[in-house]
């Protein structure tokens, strides 16, 4: 054990024995135990000082007598820390307490039946590789399912593309080649029998390095990880395999899901490759974006999704909280962690929706709830709100405020809204505080060093910080976050959905801790110069590039199908998705 590691486990000194003892006993002690706890907790460094300096990082004051009470009792409660520190904590012991986003007091419906309604003419299969390449998913399995193109074809224009542009992107951990290739072998074969696995049998898709797959790596993008072979399949990806999608590889992800910088390099925006392409998925949405996938899994736990498609003009789905099992993918915040699509289209994102639901007893947070989308229903049935604020905020844009209008021209009804004002981003701190105990071990062994992002805002500072952040408070924080889950609730209990910029309000926040699905697309295109993580340009007089500009839609819990009808609807009005990065 390092010096380092030595001071930051100081407190935890003077043996696990008065753990028995605890808060609430204490205050029975007799003179002579008070003393003896008061010197034992002196013994260990801890004065009335000590807790005079403390009470600054909480905002309290106590008296002097106070403070010497607190020393007859504190010895336990830091023992009782080691004890629980002792203990081994693997990354899926999930906590006993389990976010559901459902609120008691109303009730819950969500359609079955999977992608339904017409389909439209399939169109010619092109010549050009890179034209096949680009096509939405959905078409290029209607392609395979006509014998007009093979899964193993499709495999193979996929991964010349990935070797002449991953060196560019850093887009890929590992390039399972041998794996797709007999994963399309099986579906092309099933298919000769007339087996059809799903709506999208055949189409090759790239996994977010999170996600285990038996005896191949999965490094959680972190420098500690980055030979870790799992030893079983998550069961996203088995409900993949089982749909007949072969997996081309894993996709990069900010280290601990957090960001684009991986022990491998930065993820690159294919629009922009002298820009990251936002995190954490951010391999899934620069490989989708690049043509270099027919389709990718990310996953969101404050962002993750929403974030790189912004950046990257994919269309990102982050599902209701509990429809997608998280079973043996790599937890960071159990009650936010969410799995989803990242596309090329929106009708994409239902299909690989439909493959993905279902429970799953192997993950404590994983609700049956059925999911299903009439492509027929008509958009202009919808009830959408939204706030002007949102569209004339300083970070609102043209592209923002024409997505408004566009969807106005849809016929829907649209009716404003207003949110109460409320200290939104106070929750964010579950976030550090959940993720700091699912990796404390590298917080206490000194490894988190050993992660390439540093920074101020990066994880390791972020898991030391909120360790000064009190239970108590996390408690309120909860609080919080119910009171927000029943302003969310009586917001769509007359409307469909909300439209709005990607990041504006808080609704990030709001609706990833509501567990409300949000749907992001592409809207447009902006001259821009080169953007850092959050957004802010590195530098403001360096040459602007023309990059994409995407707007989301947010809904009821549960009913992702009316964000497909009017995203779908949105989509073919703006007439912007088919545009494709400037890549050699």
């Amino acid at each position: 054990m390092t010096d380092t590691t030595t001071t930051r486990r100081g407190l935890l000194s003077g043996g696990l024995a008065a753990a028995a003892v605890t808060a609430a006993g204490a205050t029975g002690l007799s003179r002579a135990a008070a003393e003896e706890a008061a010197a034992q907790s002196a013994r260990s460094g801890i004065t009335a000082e000590t807790l005079a300096q403390a009470e600054k990082l909480h905002d309290l004051r106590y008296t002097a007598d106070e403070r010497e009470q607190i020393l007859n009792t504190i010895q336990a409660q830091v023992d009782g820390l080691a004890a629980l520190r002792a203990l081994d904590h693997p990354n899926d012991l999930a906590p006993a307490l389990v976010f559901d986003p459902r609120l008691p007091d109303r009730a819950y419906a969500s359609p079955g039946g999977g992608v339904h309604g017409a389909e439209p003419d399939r169109p010619a299969l092109p010549t050009a590789d890179d034209d096949v390449a680009f096509t939405p998913a959905h078409v290029q399995a209607r392609w395979i399912r006509a014998g007009e193109l093979s899964s193993r074809a499709l495999v193979e224009i996929y991964l010349k593309r990935i070797a002449r542009h991953r060196p560019q992107l850093e887009n890929f951990v590992t390039v399972t080649a041998d794996l797709a290739r007999a994963q399309a072998d099986r579906a092309d074969a099933d298919l000769a029998r007339g087996r059809v696995r799903s709506s999208l049998h055949g189409v090759p898709y790239g996994l977010k390095d999170l996600a285990d797959t038996a005896g191949l790596r999965t490094s959680w993008g972190a420098t500690p990880y980055r030979d870790r072979i799992a030893d079983d399949t998550a069961g996203l990806a088995a409900r993949l395999d089982a749909a007949g999608c072969p997996l081309l590889g894993k996709t990069t992800l900010g280290a601990l899901a957090y960001g684009d910088i991986w022990f491998g390099g930065v993820t690159r925006n294919p629009w922009n490759p002298t820009e990251g392409s936002s995190g954490s998925s951010a391999g899934s949405a620069s490989a989708t974006a690049a043509g270099l996938v027919g389709f990718a899994i990310g996953t969101e736990t404050l962002g993750s999704i929403i974030s790189p498609s912004q950046r990257c003009g994919t269309t990102g789905l982050r599902p209701s909280f509990g429809r997608i099992s998280r079973a043996g993918a790599m937890a960071l915040c159990w009650s936010l962690d969410k799995v989803g699509p990242i596309c090329r289209s929106v009708e994409d994102s239902g299909h690989v929706l439909a493959i993905l639901n279902g429970a799953d007893r192997a993950d404590p947070s994983s609700l049956d709830m059925p999911f299903g989308w009439d492509r027929d229903r008509p958009a202009d049935e919808l009830v959408v709100g939204y706030d002007p604020a949102w569209f004339e905020a300083d970070e609102a844009t043209d592209v923002d405020r024409a997505a408004l209008a566009a969807v106005r021209d849809l016929g829907v009804t649209l009716r404003e809204v207003r949110l109460p004002d409320l200290p939104y981003g106070a929750l964010t701190r579950v976030v550090t505080a959940e993720a700091a105990a699912a990796f404390e071990e590298l917080t206490l062994s000194d490894r988190d060093d050993s992660l390439r992002w540093q920074d101020d805002r990066a994880w390791p500072n972020g898991f030391r910080t909120i360790r000064f952040f009190s239970a108590v408070d996390m408690i309120q924080t909860d609080r919080l976050r119910r009171r927000v889950m029943r302003v969310m609730a009586e917001r769509f209990e007359r409307g469909d959905a909300l439209i709005h910029p990607n990041f504006a309000a808080s609704l990030l926040v709001i609706g990833n801790f509501t567990g409300h699905p949000t749907l992001s697309l592409r809207a447009g295109f902006i001259d821009r110069a080169p953007r850092g993580l959050f957004g802010a340009p590195k530098d403001p007089d360096a040459p602007k590039v023309r990059t994409t500009h995407n707007v989301s839609l947010t809904g009821p819990l549960f009913r992702e199908d009316r964000l497909l009808t009017l995203g779908r609807a949105l989509e073919t009005a703006l007439g912007v998705a088919d545009a494709r990065p400037p890549l050699g």
